[in-house]
């Protein structure tokens, strides 16, 4: 994830949209009009549509046959499902990478992880969720593997927009406190120790979300 200036309208646009369905801006089963869009954000129809195609890829909006377009609606299963494969990704990456961490690599992390603390405590999710995301993503391209990044980017986009978490969300918690431990663990030298760590930032995150979210299906 990144605070770039998109390269292109379309781009501005996937943006523009991805934010306001993650924060629940846009709720679940919203309608989708191209027109409406294009005027509220001052652009023409085709990077609308060009847009509205991209989210469409990452599972934030669906297309019915008719060609109607609705903000994906969830449930607590489509969660738990993003969050396993989410795991699975990300914990190739960080066992791939972690052993190619260097001290600027473990610098860069503790940065991260501060704008991270600091974005929640300022009520700024979009920060937040973009400064853990990006904790994650270091140790994952220490692996040279930017294909594998390029999926665990799409897979949280998708967890971020179903958790739709508040500053306060107590969700957060396993993040925090998994990466300070990590980052305990790496100054010690200890890198399976970090990466036992980050898979359990993993069950611990699934047994909150399956504890305390509840979606209707309908």
């Amino acid at each position: 994830m990144s605070y770039a200036v998109p390269p292109t309208r379309t781009a501005a646009v996937v943006r523009q949209l991805r934010n306001e369905i993650v924060t629940g801006e846009l709720p679940p089963g919203t309608l989708i009009k191209d027109a409406e869009l294009a005027a509220r954000l001052g652009v023409s129809i085709t990077p609308v549509r060009e847009a509205i195609a991209q989210l469409s890829v990452e599972g934030l909006i669906d297309i019915a046959p008719n060609r109607t377009r609705h903000v994906t609606k969830v449930t607590q299963k489509n969660a738990l499902e993003l969050i396993d494969v989410m795991s699975v990704l990300a914990c190739a990456g960080f066992e791939w990478g972690v052993d190619n961490l260097t001290d600027t690599h473990i610098e860069l992390l503790r940065l991260r992880q501060k704008e991270f603390v600091e974005a929640l405590a300022a009520g700024n999710v979009l920060a937040a969720g973009a400064a853990g995301a990006d904790f994650s993503t270091i140790i994952i391209l220490a692996s040279g593997n930017r294909e594998l990044q390029s999926m665990v980017d799409l897979v949280v986009a998708r967890t971020m927009r179903i958790l739709a978490m508040t500053a306060e969300s107590d969700l957060w918690t396993s993040w925090i406190d998994g990466h300070d431990a990590i980052l305990r663990l790496l100054e010690e030298g200890d890198r399976k120790g970090a990466l036992a760590r980050y898979r359990q930032i993993y069950v611990d995150y699934r047994a909150q979300v399956e504890r305390e979210l509840f979606i209707d299906p309908a």
